[in-house]
């Protein structure tokens, strides 16, 4: 019974979701070159480099999301953006997706002074003596 609980608990971004971050946009860095290269004639071989470094990363960063997703750092759905056709431009629009959820839903553990709205936090001072 442990089990399926811990299988449920809330995802909470640590170290390893910074990790997937940067080396999302590292890897959309690397994919940008490889599209620039492999658009403009004549650069065969900066095509080639960059193709192998491209597949090389975009490996490393889904293994990279995965350990996040078994940590519970991340959700699935950033593992399912970065599989689409787009890759590591699915991951970077994922992650900033989650962080704007994450900041328009505030935190989900309970309302503190500062999340509460401007009228009863006024009120609670007022109740309080505080001015």
């Amino acid at each position: 019974m442990a089990r399926s609980t811990d299988s449920l608990r809330r995802i909470v971004p640590g170290r390893l979701f910074t990790w997937v971050k940067r080396a999302s946009w590292f890897e959309l860095a690397l994919f940008s070159a490889l599209l620039a290269f492999w658009l403009l004639p004549g650069f065969e071989a900066e095509t080639m480099v960059f193709g192998w470094a491209h597949g090389i990363g975009f490996i490393l960063l889904c293994l990279l999301i995965w350990g996040a997703v078994l940590r519970h750092e991340a959700p699935y759905t950033l593992l399912a953006a970065t599989l689409t056709p787009v890759g590591p431009l699915g991951s970077v629009i994922a992650i900033a997706w989650l962080e704007r959820r994450e900041r328009s839903s505030g935190p989900r553990s309970g309302r503190t002074e500062t999340t509460r709205p401007r009228r009863t936090r006024e009120r609670a001072r007022e109740i309080s003596g505080r001015q």
